[in-house]
């Protein structure tokens, strides 16, 4: 008898033992699954450990993914972060909803500015769920994600990371487009980065004569005056005895109303606010109050001064508006001259000096638009 039917026979016999219940079978059956168990765990053993390697061989490469395989993947995320207005990839800025939809900075700030106009509340594409700026957070961990997607030069067609496609195509690319460095004396080309040394060393334009390089500088004299008229209207108008001010900066606050026509039309406008002893109030109006702005692509602001006070005499003034200390929105500074008296106290509307409808929008998703003016009153 082997060993193991021994084992089996005295668990069976042995009295007052644990296993004194059970049959022979069924104890042969359990001892029989754990050695299984067992033969199987060596056998597993052996094949993690494998042979020995070979110290001689090269190491092994990895298995790369299939271009097709990969292309689908890029594919399959693209389509999950993207933006759900657009449809593009979003290139800054990274908005989500409280559903989690995310939108590219640039349709988050058209959907707002869209449900101002309208006067509704915004509300995501998809899951119709209301928006703002207090409700939408932005989603960092796809902003890295999108940003090392890989994307193809416009210039070389290569891919490259996003994050890094702008540094590549302002200064490693070979093929990007560059200008001559004679281009401020005239010289009109224009190609490709590695063409350049051949070009500036062939190009003909460092050789014109004294009377053809004076006729290009006085353009870009004449550019330059034009830039520099306005900085130095700006520094006359601030050795005024009279700058009109609450504090060194007067800060001004546009707030949404909307007309009582039939068709009601949205307008911005001030609360009353004193300078120079009098009182003011701006207003400000989109696309010069046109009917449906939100049907256009197009945006513009202008606005317009105000004074309600009474005046014994012409009260002449120069006025400017700029940025607020919280808005990202470019302005360039315009200057504007009204002689204010009690039969003319409004200015006419002026254009808000932004640079596109992309700025515009901007503003119009503000809850309110914070400017700062300046009122410099002339002296006779």
């Amino acid at each position: 008898m082997s060993s193991l039917e021994e084992r089996d026979v005295g668990v069976a016999a042995a009295p007052g033992s644990s296993s004194a219940g059970l049959g022979v079978g069924a104890v042969g059956a359990a001892v029989e699954a754990v050695a299984g168990v067992a033969a199987m765990q060596e056998e597993v053993g052996i094949r993690r450990e494998g042979p020995e390697p070979d110290p001689d061989e090269p190491p092994k490469k990895r298995v790369k993914i299939p271009e097709g395989e990969s292309g689908k993947l890029e594919e399959r995320l693209y389509s999950v972060l993207c933006c759900t207005v657009c449809l593009d990839l979003p290139k800054a800025s990274v908005y989500q909803c409280t559903n989690g939809h995310l939108m590219c900075a640039g349709c988050f700030i058209h959907l707002l500015a869209d449900s101002r106009l309208k006067e509704e509340q915004a509300t995501c594409p998809n899951c119709r769920c209301e928006i703002s700026k207090n409700l939408c957070c932005r989603n960092l961990a796809v902003e890295k994600a999108v940003s090392e997607l890989p994307t193809e030069c416009t210039f070389c067609l290569k891919q490259f990371p996003r994050s890094s496609l702008e540094r590549h195509q302002k200064e490693e690319c070979q093929d990007r487009v560059t200008q001559c460095k004679y281009k401020r004396i005239g010289c009109p080309w224009q190609g490709p980065f590695h063409e350049l040394p051949a070009h500036e060393s062939e190009c003909s334009h460092p050789t014109k004569t004294g009377t053809e390089l004076m006729g290009i500088l006085g353009e870009m004299d004449q550019n330059h005056r034009r830039d520099m008229q306005l900085y130095n209207s700006i520094f006359s108008l601030l050795c005024y005895e009279k700058i009109g001010s609450l504090s060194p900066l007067c800060e001004v606050q546009f707030r949404p109303y909307r007309t009582d026509d039939f068709i009601t039309r949205l307008y911005y406008e001030t609360p009353r606010f004193t300078v120079l002893n009098q009182t003011w109030v701006l207003k400000a109006r989109v696309n010069d109050s046109e009917r449906n702005p939100n049907l256009s692509c197009k945006r513009t602001l202008s606005f317009q001064l105000i004074l309600k006070s009474k005046v014994n005499s012409a009260l002449e003034c120069s006025f400017l508006l700029l940025k607020g200390p919280y808005d990202d929105v470019r302005i360039k500074p315009v200057i504007h001259h009204h002689a204010f008296s009690n039969d003319a106290n409004e200015t006419d509307y002026v254009p808000l000096p932004i640079s596109d409808s992309v700025e515009c929008n901007k503003l119009l998703a503000a809850k309110n638009i914070n400017l700062r003016l300046f009122i410099f009153q002339v002296q006779k």
